[in-house]
This record gives C-alpha cells, sequence and structure tokens, in this order.
C-alpha cells in the first residue's frame, strides 16, 4: 500500500468526520483527545448501539470507531444492520472495531463482517492513527458490499 506523505496523511484526518461508538465515557473522551491532538475537528459520539445507528444515518462519517462491547445490540448485530444497507446512504462506511481482548474469533468475526480495521484498547496515538490511515485511504473498500475474506 502506498501510504501518503506525513502532510497528507494529516490532511486526510484533519478533513474526516469521525463517529466514537462506545458505551464509556472515558473511552470516548481519550479517542476524542487522541483524534484531537491528531488534527481530527469533525468528532461525534454515541454511547450506544441505537444512538450510534442513528448517527450514521444523520452524520454520513467518514470513519466510525466501533466498540465491540456495545450496549443495545451485540457488535456483529450492529454490524450487520448497518451493512444490509436498508436504511444507511453509505452502508460501506469504514468501521474500526475497538476491543478489549484480543480473543481470535472476535477478530475473525469482524472481518467476516467486513470490519476494516481491528484495535486493542486501551488505544495509542501511533496504532489509531495507522488505522485511521488505513481506513481512509481506501476508497475501494467502500464500495464493495461483500464482506472481507481471510486467507487460509
Amino acid at each position: 500500500m502506498d501510504w501518503p506523505d506525513k502532510d497528507d496523511s494529516n490532511a486526510l484526518i484533519a478533513r474526516a468526520k469521525i463517529l466514537v461508538i462506545d458505551h464509556e465515557y472515558h473511552t470516548r473522551k481519550s479517542i476524542r483527545s487522541l483524534l484531537q491532538s491528531m488534527g481530527c475537528r469533525k468528532i461525534h459520539e454515541a454511547s450506544e448501539a441505537v444512538s450510534g445507528l442513528e448517527a450514521i444515518h444523520a452524520l454520513e462519517p467518514d470513519v466510525v470507531l466501533l466498540d465491540w462491547g456495545i450496549i443495545g445490540m451485540e457488535a456483529a448485530q450492529f454490524v450487520r444492520s448497518l451493512r444490509s444497507g436498508t436504511a444507511y446512504p453509505d452502508a460501506n462506511v469504514p468501521i474500526i472495531m475497538l476491543a478489549g481482548d484480543p480473543e481470535r474469533w472476535r477478530v475473525l468475526e469482524a472481518v467476516r463482517l467486513g470490519v476494516h480495521e481491528f484495535l486493542l484498547k486501551p488505544v495509542s496515538k501511533a496504532a489509531l492513527k495507522a488505522r485511521m490511515l488505513s481506513a481512509l485511504a481506501k476508497p475501494a473498500a467502500r464500495k464493495r458490499s461483500e464482506p472481507h475474506k481471510l486467507a487460509s
């Protein structure tokens, strides 16, 4: 993958509209601070699944940061609802899944559902920036309607 140079990558992140969906207030604030330190100013938050889906519909974010332990429905159900495309203008918005533990089945399930990136909590600035750039730099991934497939 050709990564944008530093100025381009900073501009890419600065222009992005981000939605953070996590039930933990402190996690949302921590991620907001990390994004702001990268120049991002269009940051929105939701604390549970229903308000998260509503925010996606209303805001049409460039990237969604979604907690695996979201309240209101299972994360897998959330992604399936979004990816069904029936109620959302951009059903293939890049999703970066956040999780507190690295269990292999979670990563495999997230990829199978069409999640673009996976990030472990606590989130570091370097890891978040790398995942953000990866999600934002793949416009073709947003156009695909089928989930990612893993190599065996």
